[in-house]
């Protein structure tokens, strides 16, 4: 057996008994939810743990994450590790309602975050992006790892990623 015909059953076998389920989301349950804290953060700025990202980085990030679904993303992973691989991992972040992954990644051909960038500017960057695909009525672009995905599918990836991310941020608090 090939070594594409061995991870295509690998994938299915894992994503099998996964492919009913869709697991409760454990930070944002809705897009409204995820929209209102993104907007909080205006309010009570946080401080990006772990990263070599700022807050507004990590924003921009977010949206370019957002607005490729709709555009595309700039480089895909191959078709079999698509098909595979990377479906099988949406399978489970979606069945277990979180995704893990490296959170200093930047998305493969994604222009460079800028770290001058005001948070009020990113924040309203990643607003106007979760607005833009709330109304977005065209074909969404398939996503780099995870391949085709629906509407649905995609505004959970994105609920999960950005919950993935706010694991990272804790209050910013005076010091003396």
């Amino acid at each position: 057996m090939n070594r594409r015909r061995v991870l295509q059953a690998s994938s299915v076998l894992l994503a099998a008994p996964l492919a009913g389920c869709s697991g409760e989301l454990q930070t944002f349950s809705s897009w409204k939810a995820g929209q209102q804290a993104v907007l909080e953060l205006l309010f009570s700025e946080k401080l990006v743990q772990g990263s070599p990202w700022n807050l507004s980085q990590v924003l921009q990030h977010l949206a370019q994450s957002i607005e490729f679904s709709m555009q595309g993303f700039p480089v895909l992973k191959g078709t079999w590790f698509r098909s595979t691989l990377g479906s099988a991992a949406f399978a489970v972040f979606n069945a277990r309602g979180a995704m893990s992954h490296s959170l200093d990644e930047p998305i493969p051909g994604a222009p460079a975050l800028d770290a001058s960038q005001t948070l009020k500017t990113s924040v309203q960057r990643l607003l106007d992006a979760m607005d833009a695909f709330a109304n977005f009525q065209g074909t969404l672009r398939p996503h780099f790892a995870y391949g085709e995905l629906t509407k649905p599918q995609y505004e959970r990836a994105h609920l999960m990623h950005l919950a993935n991310h706010w694991t990272q941020f804790q209050a910013k608090t005076a010091t003396a």
